[in-house]
């Protein structure tokens, strides 16, 4: 916003303030400084891997975090009970953190690399399959900035997925796919029941998500409000044919599953340390919570303890941690 001096300086106030600079300079042209304040290992694979290290899950992660892996990858790699790289380079993105959200701007169009051919090479070895006859809960994320990801979806389901006997959970994070044609998410969501048929499927949303999805599907959006959200959730289950829709929102999360539906206040923090990641961080509560078998209202809560913690610490939290969280609450 403004700078007087090395040490002395104050952001843009909002995204509100952000947006009207940004119409201001329509026709004209503008400048801003953005002060990087650090480099962190990001995605959603590793965001949600890096809350289920830090609670202590044995996590075995195949993702795109570059050949070598980039150095900002090394710790989380360290981190898993094992780690595969599947793409020459990763993805990047500069995170523009404000009070009320953030605005993140995705350099991904290498992220193509990860086709069906570059799929079926890293599946000969067998390595990954040997993995999911192993697991309680696949989770596969990022569905938006990989350009041929249903295409792969479909290929894991007719070469690893559909072959699987004990019928894991399958959690799927889409990330924002606003930027997305209504026929690739269309097409998409189509392979949603196929992937059912191998094992019950948490579709895992945010509230900007879920009514992107409802306007798709020719329903109305949902208000900012737990029995709203909490009624598209039901919705949404029945239309996709999936097992349960589990949608996080900034002050509370809600789902609707085979038992029911719920929705959980959440630890709301008005001024959070870091926020690119704390939806991702909630999901590595929710996937625990599954391998815990916890009821839906306490997997919620537990995805919401996992949040806030983030949130409040920039860093993901332990199982000691957020029970001592939960205390404060």
């Amino acid at each position: 916003g403004e700078r007087r001096s090395l040490a002395d300086w104050s952001p843009i106030g909002g995204i509100p303030a952000f947006g009207a600079w940004v119409n201001g300079a329509a026709g004209r042209s503008a400048l801003r400084e953005v002060v990087i304040s650090r480099v962190d290992p990001g995605g959603c694979a590793v965001n949600l891997g890096d809350g289920l290290n830090a609670m202590g899950v044995a996590l075995h992660a195949f993702a795109t975090l570059g050949d070598p892996v980039h150095p900002a990858f090394r710790s989380f790699a360290a981190a898993c009970a094992s780690c595969t790289s599947w793409a020459g380079v990763h993805g990047r993105t500069i995170a523009l953190e404000f009070s009320d959200g953030k605005i993140m701007l995705c350099s991904v169009s290498q992220l193509a690399e990860l086709d069906v051919a570059c799929l079926d090479r890293h599946l000969a070895d067998g390595a990954y399959a040997r993995r999911c006859a192993q697991t309680q809960v696949i989770a596969l994320t990022n569905w938006t900035l990989y350009p041929h990801m249903t295409q792969v979806w479909l290929r894991l389901i007719e070469r690893v997925y559909s072959k699987l006997t004990h019928k894991p959970r399958f959690f799927v994070d889409l990330v924002d796919p606003t930027a997305r044609s209504a026929k690739d998410i269309s097409a998409m969501l189509a392979v949603l029941p196929q992937l059912q048929k191998c094992g019950p499927v948490t579709l895992g949303v945010n509230g900007n998500e879920g009514n992107v999805l409802a306007r798709i599907l020719g329903m109305d959006p949902a208000a900012d409000e737990p029995a709203a959200v909490e009624s598209q959730a039901r919705a949404l289950r029945t239309r996709l044919g999936v097992d349960e829709i589990a949608t996080h929102c900034i002050r509370f999360s809600a789902a609707a599953g085979a038992t029911g539906g719920a929705a959980v206040p959440g630890p709301w923090c008005e001024k959070p340390l870091k926020s690119t990641g704390a939806g991702d961080r909630y999901n590595s509560g929710t996937v625990l919570g599954h391998c815990l078998k916890l009821g839906l209202a306490e997997r919620l809560a537990l995805g919401n303890l996992a949040s806030g913690f983030f949130v409040r610490n920039a860093r993901s939290g332990t199982a000691a941690a957020l029970a001592a969280f939960a205390k404060t609450l």
